[in-house]
């Protein structure tokens, strides 16, 4: 191809340019519509096209976890059911204020029938935390080993919930003594202004 043909070419009889002229100009003109094209109408497109296929993603994950949610709806319904029936279990395990005389009865009478002979007996102040009140009753008492072993038997197989801390084993003329703390707890009612959070 001669460069001399793309002298002195004349831009208003492009119908007379040589036919390679035409091809070149062609060509190059093709590239100038796309890469303009491209920048000024595609990239946008793309750049939104991009964008969109992002929150499809993005919406097509939330939608199956709430799905998945959705579909498994009645089966969290009846967990949601035992979790409340044993909560109220629970609950019914926790004395109220008017069984702690008589869960102090029953804490005595299986330290006297473990043959224990109890030498102190005193409450201990509440411990209010976020959920529940702690009542602990400080007890001494004096007996053997197996006695001992029979008496928190006993403290375990009780209907409500007592717990045994705190031991302090000393040796005694007739055995051992023990300073030991009950704990028992209690459901901390909420005053009304809790309750209305």
């Amino acid at each position: 191809m001669d460069l001399k043909q793309f002298e002195g070419l004349d831009f208003d009889n492009i119908a007379i340019w040589p036919k390679e002229v035409k091809i070149v100009f062609g060509v190059l003109l093709a590239i100038l519509v796309g890469v303009g094209g491209y920048f000024l109408v595609i990239k946008d497109s793309l750049d939104t096209l991009r964008n969109l296929e992002s929150k499809e993603a993005t919406l097509r994950a939330n939608f199956e976890a709430k799905y998945r949610l959705a579909a498994n709806l009645p089966r969290y319904r009846q967990q949601l059911d035992q979790m409340r029936d044993q909560f109220q279990e629970m609950l019914g395990m926790l004395p109220t204020q008017s069984e702690m005389p008589g869960l102090l009865d029953d804490v005595t009478f299986l330290a006297t029938d473990a043959n224990l002979r109890i030498t102190s007996l005193n409450w201990l102040p509440e411990q209010s935390k976020e959920f529940y009140v702690e009542l602990p009753i400080e007890m001494k008492i004096q007996g053997g080993y197996h006695e001992f072993g029979q008496f928190s038997a006993g403290v375990a197989n009780l209907p409500r919930i007592v717990s045994l801390h705190d031991f302090v084993m000393t040796t005694a003329a007739d055995g051992v003594g023990m300073t030991v703390q009950a704990k028992t707890y209690r459901f901390a009612e909420l005053s009304q202004e809790e309750a209305k959070k």
